[in-house]
């Protein structure tokens, strides 16, 4: 109740609120009592009944007063407003059904919004002076809404917008600009997106601002903030392409499926959630789902408080993203292993090669190269395809996997041509074509050359950024080393191939002498993927400078369980890309300490 007595006085005191204005008019209201009398009136009853119990919990709109031959409703959104005006014309027609034409009851609809005083018998103001006017703009059956309202709505999310100028009404001295409202446009005339999803080479994700279901915060505006930050965190990754919070705002409150909001914003997939303030914490639900299939990916419950949830050492917004990471990955690799590869996503067959292409057993990596090879005819004149085989080639001979390593320098070299070919600037193509130069190669001037022209093309390539950092270790340039890996982790916050961002973070990190931090950041990617050689000999190099040297023998075990046909030298000679500069031979000696046969 928002009219209050004032303490020791008599009069009440007056609390203006915001709300959208509905009133419901029933055209020719004096003829069908005169002309059908109890017919009329039991339809009419019967109809008011049906917005109590149905139309006003369903759209969070409050019941105000009959006016006799209509009624007055608020609301606190104006898009609710709007949606409840269309369900009430909608099911005005049934009951008309069976009935000649001058028997039919039909609305007409204003909508106005501003501040009124609510009590619980009426609403005052001149905002409800205004939508009795406004209804009077309407033709039967028709809704006409304000300026303000309509400054609310999404054109053809909320409804269709006609602009009916500026209207002078009775009592009003001045003109009000009027729309007319309909009914939003349907499904049908957003086709095509389907074909452009398909294409892609990126999936794309849209946040939702998050809405409060329990506890005062009528505007949701912690769950706006927490969604934008989330929205900054997923724009952080170069595996996604996000919609941008102003887009996601439009659609705040507006009771579209998943499957219409995605549609209308051309996601891929959707994040939205919901929160419950409580006296000591605040309680985040979070969905993920896939707009095309329907299914929902993830379903996660965050406890925090409001301090802590934008706490920039360990924001809420970075274990969402991370966790909403790991369930697209999951997913894309369920379809790919499911599904015949002409029936999968462009997206879901790059995610789910380059997932597998870094895993340990025979039969995926080989799987990896099918599906890269696959989507490259799909999409050749991208090259991306392309750029990602030469990764693969590279990886082949990491592992210690290829019986002839100077063949996969060839493969490895071609496939980044062809993909330098198609485009010249592909920033993908010039960071794989730099790790092909410096570590197959051992040419680390070209190396470096393609890392810094694939940066300039796009300044937040997280591979660029990767790749250069092991190089600046190789060549003794810690400090620029450890730098540039912490920016190629801070671009890739859930990119499928996080351990490996991980892992060799953890070279560069080595490369400036930091060897806690080193062998912690080792440790974390063979959390992840316990099968990567490369990782584990980081972190026997880490522990050994480290002066751990039991845990580098263990770890030195792990590693020839992995590759037995390990042998230092060779290591040294054949496949180590700083063995030239300051780490080679105190890393060789490590591996030596920690007893990998020489």
């Amino acid at each position: 109740m928002t009219v209050e007595p004032v303490q020791g006085e008599q009069r009440p005191r007056l609390v203006w609120c915001w709300r959208a204005t509905v009133l419901v008019d029933v055209f020719e209201s004096v003829r069908l009592n005169r002309q059908l009398g109890e017919d009329f009136a039991s339809r009419w009853v019967q109809f008011l009944d049906e917005v109590r119990r149905e139309v006003l919990p369903a759209r969070g709109g409050r019941w105000v007063k009959s006016t006799g031959d209509g009624f007055l409703l608020d609301f606190e959104y104006a898009p609710s407003a709007a949606a409840a005006a269309f369900d009430l014309q909608r099911r005005i027609h049934r009951y008309n059904h069976d009935r000649a034409p001058g028997s039919w009851i039909v609305l007409r609809v204003g909508i106005h919004a501003g501040d009124v005083v609510v009590a619980d018998i009426d609403n005052f103001g001149p905002v409800v002076d205004l939508t009795q006017r406004l209804t009077t703009l309407a033709q039967p059956g028709e809704i006409v809404v304000s300026e303000e309202v309509r400054s609310r709505l999404v054109a053809d999310i909320d409804g269709d917008l006609e602009d009916l100028g500026d209207c002078y009404v009775k009592h009003v001295d001045h003109a009000v600009r009027a729309y007319r409202l309909g009914p939003p446009v349907s499904r049908a005339g957003l086709a095509g997106l389907d074909e452009r999803r398909n294409a892609a080479l990126r999936p794309t994700i849209a946040v939702l601002p998050f809405q409060c279901r329990l506890g005062f915060d009528p505007e949701d505006n912690l769950g706006v903030a927490l969604a934008e930050e989330v929205i900054v965190q997923f724009s952080r990754s170069a595996a996604l392409d996000v919609i941008s919070g102003l887009s996601t705002r439009q659609l705040h409150r507006r009771e579209l499926s998943p499957g219409d909001a995605g549609l209308r914003l051309d996601a891929d997939l959707l994040l939205t959630g919901g929160y419950r303030v409580l006296p000591d914490k605040v309680v985040l639900t979070v969905q993920l789902q896939d707009v095309r299939r329907g299914s929902l990916l993830a379903a996660e419950q965050y406890e925090t408080t409001v301090q802590a949830a934008f706490d920039p050492d360990e924001p809420l917004a970075h274990r969402i993203v991370v966790d909403a990471g790991k369930a697209i990955f999951k997913h894309v690799l369920a379809l790919t292993a499911s599904a015949p590869l002409l029936a999968v996503e462009n997206y879901a067959l790059l995610f789910s090669a380059i997932s597998m292409m870094h895993r340990a057993t025979a039969r995926e990596f080989s799987r990896a190269r099918e599906m890269l090879q696959h989507l490259a005819g799909r999409q050749g004149r991208y090259g991306i395809a392309e750029a990602w085989l030469a990764k693969w080639h590279v990886l082949r001979v990491v592992q210690g996997w290829s019986p002839d390593p100077a063949g996969e320098q060839r493969e490895a070299l071609d496939h980044v041509n062809r993909s330098l070919d198609l485009n010249p600037n592909n920033a993908l193509a010039l960071s794989i074509g730099g790790l092909v130069h410096g570590y197959l190669l051992k040419d680390m001037g070209t190396a470096g050359r393609m890392y810094e022209s694939a940066l300039d093309d796009n300044p937040c390539e997280p591979l660029a950024w990767l790749f250069s950092a092991t190089r600046h270790a190789y060549m003794g340039e810690g400090s620029a080393a450890e730098e540039a890996g912490d920016m190629a982790l801070r671009l890739s916050p859930i990119d499928p191939l996080r351990y490996f961002f991980e892992s060799l973070a953890a070279t560069a990190v080595a490369g400036n002498g930091n060897w806690a931090r080193a062998s912690e950041l080792a440790r974390r990617s063979i959390k992840s993927n316990r099968t990567h050689s490369s990782t584990w000999r980081t972190l026997v190099y880490a522990l050994v400078m480290e002066g751990r040297v039991d845990e580098a023998r263990q770890a030195a075990v792990e590693l020839l369980r992995i590759e037995p046909g390990l042998r230092v030298s060779h290591w040294l000679k054949e496949r180590f890309p700083g063995r030239d500069g300051p780490m080679g031979e105190p890393w060789a000696q490590a591996l030596r300490t920690a007893g990998v046969p020489d």
